[in-house]
């Protein structure tokens, strides 16, 4: 049986459910705390009130105290004179601790048997009756005609109400204040809820327009509300952005397999048609021959376009997981390159020049990535170059950026200014005829920009239709050659 799929908001787990539990349990809190301190507030409200009235019938209790018929300057309590609750208590002593007067409804205590001192308070239980009782001591004055004003006799007075009504009462104002809270508890919880609920809709029709983009279908509109919030404007933009990068890689890659196809079935169909031309006729084994270096020729151009998709594709996966200890001398490398394409330069008589500063240039590169960066610049302004031309190529450091600056300028064909912005993509060749012998693979300046951005460097590219073009590598030092960098005798 399927279980019943709850609203967001009732959801466990979720950004609503645990806000409505927060809030909840911060209304929580502060009921109790609320309840807490009215029934402090209470007590001490209603307990002053009380110890007012309790001062008040001891202040009459004083004043029934006359002086008594005896003719002994004894005092006595008048009770006739007192109009006092029924259910109170009360007791009065002279100053040698007689008694002279109590309540009908009580025994009486001793007077120092647990009675407290002068101005404080003692709780005692009759039956099922809890009093508070307070203990003062006043005088009276006896004879006060005489001279001298007469004498002054000390009495000591109990006096005892019962807390019932006024605990009635306290309690009864707490419960108020707490019902109150719980009828706001259960009024607000649905509200905020709704309230959540509501104030959510923008991030579930943001996740909703998300879950639709797919592989075929790339268009997302996020709702206004989404992009006006500035909590949901971030994940918006986020969002968007994501979407841009993955549809362009996607398209990228759909490009990549039809191009490699394309061109892997360019030297299948001519090694193909190779073959297929020798086999019509029996040939001589000159005609053999000749045929079969032309398959073999295809043979290694369609090996070169598979190392180099593998070596971009080795590149590109690498940019997340390169070895950031890898170091290599880029001067080092570039003398080594130009070296082993010197002859190539030779054939078409084009003169190669190196202008390197003094120091020496560790990139976060390996060696090999190093010498394949360089290679295929070189191999790229060779190609372009028009025979009996100058390839310059200068090296310096850039301090400023703690960085290597390499500039390769060739003064050759140049490059249409519409085909420049794609010289780096893949299988791009500004030749559109794609022969053999003009084509290439297209695939040079993408390894070089996929090895440039794994060393975090940037690679620029300029150039003037019928007067050359210019490469900018920048690429930064390692912290080993920064602090070589630094010292003053680095360059030695």
């Amino acid at each position: 049986m399927r279980k019943p799929i709850l609203p967001t908001a009732l959801q466990p787990g979720s950004i609503a459910f645990r806000l409505i539990v927060a809030v909840l349990v911060v209304e929580l809190a502060s009921s109790i705390l609320s309840v807490a301190l009215s029934f402090g507030y209470e007590r001490h409200t209603h307990f002053h009130i009380f110890d007012v009235a309790l001062h008040g019938r001891v202040d009459s209790i004083l004043g029934a105290v006359q002086e008594s018929e005896d003719g002994k300057d004894n005092v006595m309590l008048v009770q006739a004179d007192l109009h006092l609750p029924p259910d109170d208590i009360y007791e009065v002593f002279d100053s040698s601790g007689h008694p002279l007067g109590i309540s009908p409804n009580w025994k009486g205590i001793a007077l120092n048997e647990a009675v407290p001192e002068h101005g404080s308070y003692l709780f005692l239980t009759l039956g099922d009756h809890h009093y508070r009782v307070l203990r003062f001591q006043g005088s009276r004055s006896v004879d006060p005609g005489q001279p001298g004003g007469g004498k002054v006799r000390s009495v000591t007075v109990l006096y005892g109400s019962r807390t019932g009504k006024v605990w009635e009462s306290i309690w009864g104002t707490v419960e108020f204040y707490a019902g109150g809270c719980l009828v706001l508890l259960l009024v607000t919880g649905p509200l905020i809820a709704w309230l959540l609920h509501r104030g959510l809709l923008p991030l579930r029709q943001l996740a909703s327009l998300a879950a639709k983009v797919s592989v075929n279908a790339w268009h997302f509109d996020p709702p206004a509300n989404a992009r006006s919030t500035p909590e949901l404007a971030p994940l918006t933009q986020a969002i968007e952005s994501v979407l841009q990068r993955l549809e362009r890689s996607f398209v990228q890659q759909k490009v990549f397999v039809s191009d490699a196809a394309h061109e892997l079935k360019t030297a299948v169909a001519v090694i193909k048609s190779s073959l297929q031309l020798l086999g019509l006729r029996p040939r001589t084994a000159e005609e053999y021959k000749a045929g079969l270096e032309r398959s073999l020729s295809d043979c290694l151009r369609m090996e070169e376009i598979v190392r180099k998709m593998l070596a971009l594709a080795r590149e590109e996966d690498a940019v997340h997981t390169s070895d950031r200890k890898a170091s290599a001398d880029l001067g080092e490398c570039l003398a080594l390159v130009v070296a082993q394409l010197q002859t190539a330069a030779d054939l078409r008589g084009i003169q190669v020049e190196t202008h390197l500063s003094e120091g020496r240039f560790l990139v976060p590169l390996a060696t090999e990535d190093c010498s394949m960066l360089l290679s295929n610049l070189f191999l790229n302004a060779l190609e372009h170059s028009a025979a009996a031309s100058l390839i310059e190529a200068r090296l310096a450091l850039d301090s400023a950026k703690n960085a290597v600056v390499l500039v390769i300028e060739d003064h050759g064909e140049g490059i249409d200014a519409e085909a420049l912005p794609h010289v780096f993509d893949r299988f791009y060749r500004g030749d559109p005829s794609r022969t053999r012998n003009t084509g290439g693979t297209g695939l040079g300046l993408a390894i070089v920009k996929a090895i440039a951005e794994r060393a975090g460097g940037t690679i620029n590219l300029t150039s003037q239709l019928g007067q050359g073009t210019t490469v900018t590598v920048c690429l930064p030092l390692t912290p080993a050659e920064e602090t070589e960098a630094n010292r003053p005798e680095a360059s030695a």
